[in-house]
């Protein structure tokens, strides 16, 4: 399949957000809005993990968006401890105007898709390495992918449990992997398409 990506920007609370679009060839059937991990640890819509999630969604047919959270990269504004990165993804998700949209998310970005949850009606969402840790993700609806790695340093798989139990969710859980699933992209990828409805 082939893609083209083009870089645009949304009006933001705090200035303009950078974002990067995914088109795929031909209509898209939806759209995909992806959040990266932490800004303050190098998170940005570069990240391999939010890349690779990205081209799943391509491959399933939709338009991937990867914005960059405030004061990364081109995007104007400060780090907001999660509060306006939260309204930036918000900001995103109504410039885009599609009814038909998933969330997805890495670590930081995996716990704001699930906050937006909260406010808007995905049809589907995916989170990886949720944090749970340093950012109290809410609870998601029925049917969400919960990805995490077993050896996750960052936040370890027990947490994302103790998260999940409540909910009867249930949380894949990648062998061997860590935090950013080195050498464990392909399976990120392979598990996108299998659990897509």
């Amino acid at each position: 399949m082939r893609a083209s990506t083009r870089q645009q920007f949304i009006a933001g609370a705090a200035g303009r957000i950078e974002c990067a679009v995914d088109q795929p060839e031909g209509a898209a059937r939806g759209v995909a809005l992806i959040a990266h991990p932490h800004p303050l640890f190098g998170g940005s819509l570069d990240n391999k993990v939010v890349q690779t999630l990205a081209r799943a969604f391509l491959e399933l047919g939709y338009e991937a968006w990867r914005p960059n959270f405030r004061g990364v990269g081109q995007s104007e504004g400060a780090h907001d401890e999660g509060r306006g990165e939260l309204d930036d993804l918000a900001a995103v998700l109504n410039a885009i105007g599609s009814e038909k949209f998933i969330l997805a998310g890495f670590s930081f970005g995996a716990s704001l898709a699930a906050r937006l949850a909260e406010r808007s009606k995905p049809e589907w969402m995916v989170l990886v390495g949720v944090g749970v840790t340093r950012i109290m993700a809410p609870p998601v609806p029925a049917g969400t992918l919960v990805i995490h790695g077993e050896n996750d340093d960052t936040v370890p798989l027990a947490a994302v449990l103790d998260w999940a139990r409540p909910q009867e969710l249930p949380v894949v859980v990648v062998p061997g992997a860590e935090h950013f699933f080195h050498r464990k992209l392909h399976i990120l990828r392979a598990l996108v398409h299998r659990n897509w409805k």
